[in-house]
Parts: structure tokens; C-alpha cells; sequence
């Protein structure tokens, strides 16, 4: 299984929306309460630093049984994170007790 590749203009400012489905002790839990950020790494073998996670957001489907939620991000030259032309492996790591998941999330493509 690939992962999914996103593409946008470098001169777009666009949100960047990943699906997410979230349990917990096996029940379907709501993650909106949770801070997500967000990282874009040029080369696949970079591990995102400190430096590197930008601020995320939420958003809600209610009409999606199985992605009800998506996390977030305003990618562009007036949004959160300006990105040049390339090839992004996208991490989202959402900050939750005990655990902070970091997921690839795929692929965003500036053109």
C-alpha cells in the first residue's frame, strides 16, 4: 500500500487535509481537543526536529463513519508554512496523554 501524494501550486495558499480516525481502549474517540502540528521534510530519510512542526487544526465530517475528523494545515505564502518547489514527506503528530502519535501522513507535491 502507497502512500497518498497531494499536489498544489507554489503560488497557492491552501489547507492540507489529512483524515484521521482515532480509538481509545477500542472506542471511537474525538481527537479535536488534542494539538496537532505538522511537519514537511524535503528528503524521506529526515526525521522531523523541533524546529520543523508547525501548527495544525481540525476539522469535522460528521457525515464520514470513517474519517470523521481531519487534521489541518494552511500551506502557502500566506499561510502557516510557505514550501518551495519539491517533494514533502508530511508528518502529523498529534500530542494526546499517554501517548503522541507521529504519523506520514503521504506526499505534498509544490509545483
Amino acid at each position: 500500500m502507497g502512500l497518498a501524494t497531494i499536489g498544489m501550486s507554489q503560488l497557492a495558499t491552501m489547507y492540507v487535509f489529512v483524515p484521521v480516525q482515532a480509538t481509545k481502549s477500542g472506542v471511537s474517540y474525538n481527537p479535536t481537543g488534542d494539538p496537532v502540528v505538522f511537519a514537511f521534510m524535503p528528503q524521506a530519510t529526515q526525521v522531523p526536529q523541533v524546529s520543523d512542526w508547525v501548527a495544525g487544526g481540525w476539522d469535522t465530517d460528521t457525515t464520514s463513519a470513517l474519517y470523521p475528523y481531519s487534521a489541518k494545515c494552511l500551506v502557502g505564502p500566506a499561510g502557516t508554512v510557505t514550501l518551495g518547489v519539491g517533494t514533502y514527506v508530511m508528518y502529523l503528530k498529534i500530542s494526546d496523554n499517554p501517548e503522541t502519535p507521529v504519523l506520514i501522513a503521504g506526499y505534498l507535491q509544490i509545483s
